[in-house]
């Protein structure tokens, strides 16, 4: 078997911090050489990924494979970007794309997206913010470069039709933008292809202003395509009418207006508005601007339209997870530095100065979650160079600022003096006029010098200026009739009196956002390098890697991690993996896990300065410990393969002993199925003669059916008096399960009866009554049925003792002539009903005289006390009615039939016709 030590020098390290010389940048890359020859692409350098393209397919994506990162602590398994908590990106289809000497579909801007998931880890929407697209390319390409793919795609997959109305030919050789880089086409891309991908892929996000969107296409085209003549005062002038003509009717301008705009300049000063003619470097740095200005805003329009696609509206996910995802151009340093150049790198010092804090941040918290004691790391803090490039006054943007705004005789080298004067004395700046002899051998009359984290840049100041065009667009733009451009160009910036943002304040604020949304995150860094330039599988250019591994700073960033303690493990996964080297802590350690990991490392030797014990962790300072720990592990595994094989040898001992042994349990288990077999015969045997007379035959089977329904009539009896259930006995128990049902019921009656007290009988008594008296046959009987029966209703107390009383209740009576109502209270005596008004006795009806009580079927609550006419006494028939008839006409013949057993309640659908024909107002009730 391959030893540690072996598998070690062959493979390299897993995590960069336990290299043995960390400082070594040729330790680094040779690590790294050895990974990517055994095709293990990803290393860490402690949380922070690093990931070497393939250019192959390894396999190592599949769900198989990803299964086994799931769940798992970070340094479980093998590094691998399932590990790191990220996702694919989206970018914009073809519009911030080009070929570049490097990759054939590079992204040109940078951008930043969250990504929201549904419970089920499903991505369901997103949001994207673009950053620092190059519009430099717009205008300008490199040797072997191409200007973005949508110009290539409209010229060669654009319908006949479709480039005739946008004036435009076939052929990319007709346009000034499209020559620069002398790469108008390219054998591994099919522009008429991706043109039809572009297309359909805009109707997949609801795209709708196609036409409005090619015209600013065209537009850019054509704009390339103006050229200038010179006047003997150096003024300069449009020689090319026809491209104008195309640009008002595409752009939705007025030609002269833009002619204007393109052949002069507006500044304004305390409050006045200059306007004067440029000279023909300045008139085509004016149109220049103006197609960057017109298709960078045209891409931000772009990419927020794309957004309004991607957001999630369903409100079950608006506190869904989110995790946010990073892509930006890394540090770039080219033969001609320009100001994009300095705005990638600006950005890329203040990603360097975050991630060194979070790290260290992360590093110290760390530390003292576990106890261990925090030791400052010397670093170089790249705040003095952010400070000279962003300090209010007088920082290189606050310069440029100035500069770019101020009435005068402005230019590129006027701003590059101004910051000579400024901040020349800077140790991270120079110039050509303030270097030594030596340095301005290898730099231009035009440029300045930073010295970045990741090394020295020079930039060139020239067009610097072309900027404030970007930033305040031209009158004639905010007046075009394009759907799109007047969101892009908003009117209002016209009129806002403050002083404008140039594009490099603009980019600054940006990144200020960026960098907030950032620190409210918890970040993971993957670092990519590519292995060589030519996208070949196997080749390791060193020179090339050694670059990126210098402008990435991951030198900078293995020293901070390596600072304290390279390795730190909790003390579960350590004692686990290495509980076999100590006696006591193997084969399992039954005590606290400090204690366990503090014996076993007693026991490996580790000296004091090695490492250290925290509240949950393990720290070991030097990678050479840990390397002679896993030596240990090796060797120790080897010896417990040994003894594995001497114990199997020790277990073939006892094999006839267990033979034996499984033939009695054989046995037995051949026993119980012949006994399981006789029983299911005689079941069926039974089964067949089960309504003949008993006999041996169907005997077992009739005993099973009524243990069976017993222990059926056990589990399920009523559980209440009203449950009326029963199980359905078998034949031959039909007799004795009535029997038991009866007693079962009467058992049930009885012990019902014993737990009633007086009150509840009495409700349950008035109950009885009202159900012979209405069930059935009063419509709103059923609402009454779950109410208790109270004694009175809003009664005063006074009345019930003044009248000896056991219930009243509000009443409306009714005289019989006219009917007119009036608001009485009803009371129930022992002998009689009495009818008062405020405690006044209004009338009495005794029980004895009472004939009957009539009341309608309907929902009513009217009723009549039938009193014999002749009876001057009693005054005839009553007619009441009452918000509680139920309640109301059962106390009345219960209470009436104490005196008179021939009161009898007729309930009728036709009771009362003369009433309700006189007061018709009552059939509403």
């Amino acid at each position: 078997m391959e030893s540690a030590l072996t598998a070690r020098d062959r493979v390299g390290v897993q995590d960069f911090v336990l290299l043995e010389n960390h400082t070594s940048e040729a330790a680094f890359i040779e690590n790294l050489r050895k990974r990517f020859k055994e095709n293990l692409i990803y290393t860490y350098i402690g949380s922070v990924l690093v990931s070497v393209n393939p250019y192959k397919d390894l396999e190592i994506y599949t769900k198989n494979h990803m299964e086994r990162y799931r769940g798992v602590n970070f340094y479980e398994v093998s590094p691998h970007i399932r590990a790191v908590p990220t996702d694919r990106q989206t970018d914009c289809p073809a519009f911030g794309n080009a070929k570049t000497l490097r990759n054939d579909n590079s992204s040109r801007f940078g951008k930043y997206m969250d990504i929201q998931f549904d419970f089920k880890g499903a991505p369901v929407g997103g949001h994207i913010l673009n950053y620092l697209l190059e519009k430099s390319r717009v205008v300008h390409q490199n040797h072997g470069e191409r200007n973005f793919h949508i110009f290539y795609q409209l010229i060669e997959g654009g319908e006949e039709d479709l480039l005739r109305r946008l004036g435009l030919e076939r052929n990319p050789q007709q346009y000034q933008y499209l020559v620069k880089g002398n790469c108008p086409k390219v054998s591994s891309i099919n522009d008429r292809s991706d043109w039809k991908v572009v297309r359909k892929a805009l109707s997949v996000i609801g795209f709708n202003e196609d036409e409005e969107l090619l015209n600013i296409i065209a537009s850019v085209l054509h704009l390339g395509n103006i050229q200038y003549g010179g006047e003997d005062s150096g003024n300069a002038y449009i020689t090319t009418d026809t491209q104008i003509k195309y640009l008002a009717r595409l752009l939705g301008v007025d030609g002269l207006v833009l002619k204007e705009a393109l052949t002069h300049k507006k500044i304004i000063a305390k409050g006045e508005e200059l306007k004067s003619p440029l000279n023909l470097e300045q008139a085509a740095s004016a149109r220049d601007a103006l197609s960057k200005a017109v298709y960078g805003r045209t891409f931000t329009w772009l990419v927020n339209k794309i957004n309004v696609s991607l957001a999630y509206r369903d409100e079950t996910y608006k506190n869904a997870s989110v995790i946010g995802l990073l892509d930006i151009y890394g540090f770039e340093v080219f033969q001609h530095n320009s100001f994009e150049q300095f705005c990638i790198n600006y950005c890329n010092e203040k990603l360097q100065q975050l991630f060194i804090q979070l790290t260290l941040k992360s590093e110290q918290d760390e530390y003292e979650a576990e106890g261990i004691t925090w030791e400052p790391v010397q670093y170089f803090n790249n705040k003095i160079i952010c400070d000279l490039v962003e300090e209010k006054f007088k920082g290189i943007i606050s310069i440029l600022d100035e500069e770019c705004l101020r009435p005068g005789d402005a230019s590129d080298i006027t701003f590059l003096e101004k910051l000579e004067n400024t901040v020349g004395g800077h140790a991270h700046l120079t110039t050509h006029k303030l270097a030594d002899g030596k340095t301005r051998k290898v730099m231009g009359r035009e440029e300045f010098r930073l010295l970045h984290y990741a090394g020295e840049v020079n930039y060139n100041v020239n067009g610097v200026f072309v900027l404030i065009l970007c930033v305040v667009p031209p009158q004639v733009m905010c007046m075009s009739d394009n759907k799109i451009l007047t969101q892009c160009f908003d009117r209002a910036e016209l009129k806002d009196s403050k002083r404008p943002e140039t594009a490099a304040t603009q980019f600054k604020t940006s990144l200020a956002k960026l960098m907030e949304i950032l620190m409210s995150k918890e970040p993971s860094y993957v670092r990519c390098i590519k292995p060589n330039d030519a996208k070949q599988a196997g080749r390791f250019d060193e020179v090339l890697i050694r670059h990126q591994v210098k402008y990435l700073g991951l030198m900078e960033n293995l020293r901070v991690r390596r600072a304290g303690f390279a390795y730190r493990r909790h003390y579960e996964t350590f004692l686990q993996r290495y509980k076999s080297l100590c006696p006591e802590t193997w084969p399992s350690w039954q005590g606290k896990l400090a204690d366990g990991v503090s014996t076993l490392v007693k026991h490996l030797g580790y000296k004091p300065e090695e490492y250290k014990l925290g509240r949950s962790k393990i720290f070991i300072r030097f990678p050479k410990t840990l390397f002679a720990t896993e030596d240990a592990l090796e060797t120790r595994k080897h010896s417990l393969g040994e003894r594995e094989r001497e114990r199997e040898r020790e277990r073939e001992s006892p094999v006839v002993v267990q033979a034996w042994w499984k033939g009695i349990l054989a046995c037995r288990r051949a026993q119980r199925r012949r006994q399981a077999a006789s029983t299911i015969r005689r079941f069926i045997k039974g089964f067949i003669y089960r309504h003949n007379e008993r006999c041996p035959e169907n005997e077992y089977f009739l005993d099973y059916v009524r243990y069976s329904f017993l222990m059926k009539l056990r589990r399920n009896l009523p559980k209440t008096v009203l449950d009326k259930s029963w199980p359905t006995p078998p034949t031959a128990l039909i007799e004795a399960s009535e029997q038991l049902r009866k007693l079962y019921m009467q058992n049930m009656v009885w012990s019902y009866c014993k737990r009633i007290n007086p009150e509840w009988k009495l409700q349950l008594e008035q109950k009885m009554v009202a159900s012979e008296i209405f069930k059935n046959k009063k419509d709103n009987y059923p609402q009454s049925v779950p109410k208790l029966f109270p004694t009175a209703f809003d009664t005063p107390s006074v009345y019930l003792s003044h009248y000896l009383s056991s219930y009243a209740v509000p009443v409306t009576k009714y005289d019989r002539k006219g009917y007119k109502a009036r608001p009485r209270q009803l009371l129930l005596t022992s002998n009689s009903a009495v009818i008062v008004e405020e405690a006044k006795l209004k009338q009495r009806i005794d029980y004895a005289a009472l004939k009957g009580i009539s009341v309608s079927s309907l929902s009513d609550g009217v009723f009549v006390l039938h009193v014999p006419s002749e009876d001057k006494k009693q005054k005839g028939d009553v007619v009441l009615q009452s918000d509680h008839i139920i309640e109301t006409l059962t106390k009345v013949a219960i209470c009436a039939d104490k005196v008179n057993n021939n009161v009898f309640v007729m309930v009728t659908s036709d009771v009362f016709p003369e009433l309700f024909q006189t007061a018709p107002r009552l059939n509403s009730r």
